[in-house]
Formats: structure tokens, sequence, C-alpha cells
């Protein structure tokens, strides 16, 4: 991400205090932590748009996020929290005794662009492994792969088959009338913040 966007590690570590707060309190009170972006730092306050991914010993436990910023960072945070732990569909409801194992991850969400292409060979080029997080269309089919995504699926011809997979196509699946959208994020855990 641009530097201007960049956030401390002290945001970060703030960031990730919330989300473990909130999913904490979603195990008490069946909802998420209702935070005041008041009460926290200028840089947490802005509409942006983020992903929390949930994993207990390297494997996923839960990922929850928005495409589009509709509300404060802070409040993005605990809101998809809460989600990934207690509402995403591929996985039962967090249990108390899963807490301890928990490891969160956030990803910040840059607006997502517009890519201009040709072919699907012409897309290929243009996709920066590692780096671009992509967002396909067509019709009424949708589906987002996160930059995380490429640690698992590092080979750009398989990340967009895969891709297409997610969202209900063929791998082989090829349209004049497909879109395509590019974002990065900054994606960090509790092994950045220092």
């Amino acid at each position: 991400m641009s530097t201007d966007h960049t956030l401390s590690p002290a945001d970060r570590a703030t960031l990730l205090d919330v989300a473990r707060a909130s999913i904490q309190h979603g195990l008490r009170h069946r909802q998420a932590l209702a935070v005041n972006p008041g009460d926290y730092p200028e840089t947490l306050r802005p509409l942006r748009a983020t992903f929390v991914t949930l994993e207990i010993g390297s494997q996923l436990r839960g990922c929850i996020g928005a495409l589009t910023a509709y509300q404060p960072l802070v409040q993005d945070v605990a809101a998809h929290a809460y989600a990934a732990a207690f509402e995403d569909p591929r996985f039962a409801e967090l249990r108390p005794d899963e807490l301890p194992k928990l490891e969160i991850f956030i990803s910040v969400l840059s607006p997502p662009e517009p890519m201009q292409f040709s072919s699907e060979e012409d897309l290929l080029k243009q996709v920066r492994p590692g780096v671009d997080g992509l967002i396909l269309e067509f019709r009424h089919y949708r589906a987002t792969f996160l930059p995380a995504v490429w640690e698992s699926l590092p080979d750009p011809y398989v990340f967009l088959a895969q891709l297409k997979h997610k969202a209900g196509l063929p791998l082989d699946f090829w349209s004049p009338e497909l879109r395509v959208e590019r974002y990065t994020t900054e994606y960090f855990g509790a092994g950045d913040v220092g």
C-alpha cells in the first residue's frame, strides 16, 4: 500500500486488540463489540474496508470482510472480527476453548481499481503475484481473493482459475464481459506489531 495509508505499529496493535475484544465480547454477549471511533486515534477513524482472518494452528477458522469502505476503520475491524468468529457459514461458531489458540490477521484494503484487458493472457500479464487482491465479476457471479491467497496459490493462472471457481464459474471460463478489479492490502497479525 502507499505510505500515506500505512498504519503505525501502535495502530496495528490497537486494531488487533479491538478484534480480539470483539470476539471475547461475542462469546459473552452474542454480538460484536460496540466501538466509538471518537475514543480512538484519528488514524483509525477514516472509512476503510477490511477483512479479518482467523486461524488456529495455521488452519483457516473464519474470514469475513467487505470490499467497499462504509464505516470507520476501527468499527469495521470490530464488526468483521465478530463475524469471522461467529457468522462465517463455512465454520461452526467459535467456542470459548478455541480463543487462546486463535490467531487474528487484519487486511486493510486500498480502494479497488478496474483493470483493462483484452484477453485472459493480457489480464494475467498485468496481475502482480503477491501484491494484488482481485475482485472478479460476471453478471451475478462475484468473488475475491485477498493478496495473502498468493501464499497458497502462487501461480497466476491457478490463482485466477480458483477465483473463477470461488465465484461459481468453470475454471476455464472466459467472456469479454468479465470484469476484474485489483486492490492491495496492508496485512498484519500479532507477530507483525513488534
